[in-house]
């Protein structure tokens, strides 16, 4: 599964940048944000079936 982590401004909330990654990565991306203080969101990205 795949994830996208948007990075958010600290005044008003809006997305700064965005990345795509799987599941292994978030909670690596997590702990970094959190040492910074980093404001992020989390959501499932949609899979294409083929």
């Amino acid at each position: 599964m795949r994830f996208e982590i948007m990075r958010l401004d600290d005044v008003d909330g809006s997305a700064v940048d965005s990345t795509v990654v799987d599941a292994a990565s978030v909670n690596r991306i997590v702990q970094q944000a959190a040492a910074m203080g980093q404001r992020i969101y989390i959501r499932p990205t949609e899979s294409a079936v083929s």
